[in-house]
């Protein structure tokens, strides 16, 4: 299993989002995106002396990702005042959270990220021999981060223009979440990339469980998104226009609502 290897990558994981003990909110945010750039510096590292190029292109994206995520973020906290002051509203109970709870939310975070990036790792560790899932998988990664960049592009140009309404031009009119959406592709790609890799029960388990998990942390997100956007703009007939006919999460799939709608 490499249980040496992953400690290393689990290390550099936890040392990276060690900014949630300060706000526990970075654990998931900032200090996500940089465990996961750190994981893939680690990797190229670890394993120099075998590294093939679809290896050094998945890490490469793995950091790409990771620090446009992190760097994202903090501009973000620092410029604009509307984000600062949901930040603020969802940290409000933060003094009261005992260091044992945080503690545990590092941990568990930690290991969450060591297994979402598993099937990279696998495929260097078992030293798999470049594959289509590999190149796919990778392409798929370019796929969401493109996606995502231009998701947080449109929506703070049209945030600009109406900061009283919902993003709902560009990719928002596919899909109300694609920032969301490019996560789980960005997932997607990286877990098909381990396959022809992936070893044993253990390897695959690691590999499906880090998958699954981020997916559900996505609907999860989502969900508390809308349960925040319903609160703002749920009066305004153009948002329960927009969200009656566009799907929340995954394009084409007709699924539009993960709270439960009041009738009027």
């Amino acid at each position: 299993m490499g249980w040496k290897e992953l400690l290393i990558l689990a290390v550099v994981a936890a040392v990276l989002c060690m900014e949630g003990f300060y706000r526990y909110v970075y654990f998931m945010s900032v200090g996500y995106g940089l465990a996961v750039a750190g994981i893939g510096v680690a990797l190229i590292r670890m394993f120099r002396e075998s590294l093939q190029p679809v290896q050094i292109v998945l890490c490469l994206l793995m950091m790409v990702y990771g620090f446009r995520l992190s760097g994202f973020l903090i501009v973000r906290e620092l410029k604009e005042t509307a984000y600062q002051k949901t930040l603020q509203e969802a940290t409000s109970n933060e003094k009261g959270m005992p260091a044992g709870v945080k503690a545990a939310i590092w941990i568990g975070v930690t290991v969450l990220y060591v297994a979402q990036t598993s099937p990279v790792f696998y495929r260097m560790y078992n030293d798999a021999p470049q594959n289509a899932a590999a190149w796919i998988g990778a392409g798929i990664c370019i796929i969401a981060i493109i996606l995502e960049s231009l998701a947080d592009k449109q929506k703070g140009e049209q945030k600009k223009k109406n900061p009283d309404m919902v993003a709902t031009k560009g990719l928002y009119r596919m899909v109300r979440c694609p920032n969301y959406f490019g996560e789980i592709l960005f997932w997607t790609g990286l877990f098909i990339s381990g396959f022809g890799a992936l070893a044993g029960f253990g390897q695959w388990l690691m590999a499906a469980a880090g998958y699954v998990c981020i997916v559900m942390v996505m609907f999860n997100g989502a969900q508390r998104l809308e349960k925040r956007q319903n609160g703002r703009y749920g009066e305004k007939k153009e948002y329960q226009e927009y969200v009656s006919r566009t799907p929340i999460l995954i394009p084409l799939i007709p699924l539009y609502h993960l709270n439960s709608q009041k009738k009027k």
